[in-house]
């Protein structure tokens, strides 16, 4: 059977499993006696190695399976987790990554890992464990099992399963659960068939093969078979196949098959719902078989007592480009609607304004299926950073809390893709040049352990993601000092920056205050990478920071192509548009409540005051300035906590825009995102309210 078909969905199913193996770990690391959790990291694992098993990767099962031994005497509380266990399963999970992208790279999944199975090795053997290895070999041990209904047969089956007993033959009675999302009911099936049939012969089975191997069963199917081989090892290797959720073996003697070729002739209901009563069986029949049960990470669970079928998760994979393509048509589709809604406004023709309504309502859901199409969560790459963290506090000896908040929000797939490798460039910085050795906080008056806050959130057509940390701060002179050392400015010029033109010199290429270079980090090398990469999508990124206080380095991430509802304001002959997601509120102030502080026009607004903002001035528009009206019109915006005024011309009103990249033909303009085409084909400029928020 050619296994490459099915490799694409080996790799995807591999790297959910590590994802999920790294954070249970971690959750206890942090709660080491959760045995819960310990089923859970244990299911992971078998389900790895089977599908490795399957797969043929022999390097990747056999290092998960070394894996098992240990986890296995932590569920049977043999043995207790400590720091040592828990840095040598940390390392397993690696070498397990470095597999998976070895055979991502077209190679086989080997790697030399045979430090990391000699570790495990003497963690089995009790070796500087704080418990035992003992009585390792009882889950190998065959135990008594309950009845399970048997299998309707006719008078020649049962004579030929009855003959096979006295002739000295093996005749098993096998039931095989399948995971309930298993998407690939008949091919899971197909392998357990192609395993036994090696090893000997299928009597019957149920359902009829022929709807098994069409997928029409529910999750278990179960057989009669006849072999020599030994029914553990058989079990064991029916395991070893991908998303098998727990198999039963029963070796029958003359009675028990008597028994259950009885119980099964005795009922009409089919087999799927008999295997409901498998949890409290009869007592009169329940010693006679010998059975081995496997159920993974739990063997007490009950099959579904529906006899409809599981409804499968039905996922597909498309090409990015074909989205994008999906989204320009919208695009082009959502100008014209405006067009055609405009015109028939003007025409006055209840027919077709009626038809013009029906036509918006069904785009507009069609448009929010198609944005939703892009958008991903950014937890898919937050995922990874608790454990890296983990590990960069131990290499370095700190304590550090790492803190995650608004990993629901939504980005742009492309975005997603590539904002990965500069984040952690930051976030490993912030271990390691930000938050101080667990000394020198305590003499600062600090926590001894330190707070990375890693936070994302959306602000208009924007997405903000935050690495934040409570540590030494950057301090401006030791930035001045290795700049003017390294030739990257001189001495004047150094003189004349601010602290802020001061901080963006970390972001100057090959520029570094460390001391030392370091396999971890060093402040500016990586960050000139991080700044190409962000401004390369359309973003840019800012660094706040207070010595002694911490330091917060905020990436802007433009949605590069999306469409959204804005505000259509008119600035003398010119028309704009604002986002409404960073609209707070629209209101009149009258020319006397404008006051100067400090050089800056402030108004007041709910017992505050914040900056007034003179788009006529930013814009340089020549046919309107507020500073000739008694009233002038405001639009309150917002970045995060912070609010700014801005003064505009009148309201047109609100629309959906499609917004459109400017490309390279204009150069950057301050405090404009984009553009759009209204329905009257006039271009309106989308202003990008973060601009005006310092």
């Amino acid at each position: 059977m050619d296994m490459n078909q099915y490799l694409s969905m080996f790799i995807d199913e591999s790297n959910d499993h590590l994802q999920s193996l790294n954070e249970n770990m971690l959750q206890l690391e942090s709660n080491p006696n959760d045995l819960g959790i310990v089923q859970v990291i244990f299911r992971s694992a078998h389900t790895l190695k089977g599908m490795a098993a399957t797969m043929g990767f022999e390097d990747l099962a056999s290092l998960t399976h070394q894996m098992e031994n240990v986890l296995d005497l932590v569920r049977n509380e043999k043995l207790r987790m400590q720091d040592f266990i828990f840095d040598t399963l940390f390392k397993s999970l690696d070498a397990l990554e470095s597999m998976v992208q070895d055979i991502v790279q077209g190679g086989e999944g080997k790697a030399d890992v045979s430090s990391i199975v000699a570790s495990l090795q003497a963690i089995v053997r009790g070796e500087g464990a704080g418990g035992t290895a003992e009585a390792l070999s009882a889950a190998n041990n065959v135990e008594t099992a309950p009845m399970y209904p048997g299998i309707e047969l006719d008078e020649f089956q049962y004579s030929v399963l009855d003959q096979s007993i006295t002739e000295g033959h093996k005749v098993l009675y096998i039931q095989v659960q399948l995971r309930e999302d298993c998407q690939l009911k008949a091919v899971r099936a197909y392998m357990v068939f192609e395993l036994l049939e090696r090893a000997g012969e299928i009597v019957k089975t149920y359902p009829d093969v022929q709807d098994i191997e069409q997928g029409e069963f529910e999750t278990t199917f179960s057989l009669y078979f006849i072999t020599q081989k030994d029914p553990e090892n058989l079990e064991s290797q029916i395991l070893n196949i991908s998303e098998i959720d727990a198999v039963t073996v029963a070796n029958l003697d003359h009675e028990s098959l008597q028994q259950m070729a009885q119980q099964s002739a005795a009922t009409v209901e089919p087999v799927e719902k008999a295997t409901t009563a498998i949890s409290s069986p009869d007592p009169t029949v329940a010693a006679s078989p010998k059975a081995v049960t496997s159920g993974g990470a739990s063997s007490t669970k009950t099959p579904s007592k529906s006899t409809s079928s599981a409804a499968p998760t039905r996922t597909i994979r498309v090409d990015i480009e074909r989205l994008d393509v999906l989204m320009n048509l919208f695009s082009e589709l959502l100008i014209d609607r405006v067009r055609l809604e405009q015109l028939a406004s003007d025409a006055k023709i209840q027919e077709l304004t009626d038809t013009v309504e029906h036509m918006s309502r069904v785009s507009s859901d069609l448009q929010n299926i198609v944005l939703k199409l892009r958008m991903v969560p950014v937890d898919t790459v937050f995922n990874r950073f608790p454990r890296m963290v983990r590990d960069l506090a131990k290499t370095l000896d700190k304590k550090i809390d790492l803190i995650i908040t608004g990993a629901e929000t939504e980005l742009d797939r492309t975005v997603i893709d590539e904002i990965g490798d500069p984040l952690v460039h930051l976030i490993r910085n912030s271990v390691d040049h930000g938050v101080e050795p667990i000394a020198d906080r305590i003499a600062a008056g600090k926590s001894e352990t330190g707070t990375v806050h890693l936070r994302a959130f959306h602000s208009g057509n924007h997405v903000f993601i935050e690495i934040e940390d409570d540590g030494r701060g950057i301090l401006r002179d030791n930035i001045i000092g290795s700049a003017i050392k390294k030739g990257v400015v001189t001495e004047e010029q150094a003189a004349a920056m601010s602290d802020e033109e001061a901080h963006q010199l970390l972001f100057a290429p090959g520029f570094s205050t460390a001391e030392k270079i370091s396999d971890v980090s060093g402040r500016g090398v990586g960050l000139d990478v991080v700044k190409s990469k962000i401004n390369s999508l359309g973003g840019n990124v800012t660094i706040y920071s207070k010595p002694g206080i911490g330091t917060n380095f905020s990436v802007q991430l433009p949605l590069t192509l999306s469409i959204i509802a804005a505000m259509l304001i008119k600035m003398g002959s010119e028309k704009y548009a604002i986002p409404l997601t960073s609209i707070v509120e629209t209101g009149i102030i009258k020319k006397g409540q404008i006051r100067t502080v400090h050089g800056i026009r402030m108004i007041p607004f709910r017992e505050a005051h914040i900056p007034i903002i003179s788009l006529s001035r930013v814009f340089d528009i020549p046919d309107f300035d507020e500073r000739t009206e008694d009233e002038t019109e405001i639009v309150v915006i917002r970045k995060g906590e912070r609010l700014a005024a801005l003064a505009i011309d009148d309201f047109i009103g609100q629309n959906e825009i499609v917004i459109k990249n400017l490309g390279k033909y204009l150069p950057a303009i301050q405090g404009v995102s984009g553009a759009t085409i209204l329905g009257d084909g006039q271009v309106a400029l989308i202003i990008d309210p973060n601009a005006f928020i310092k």
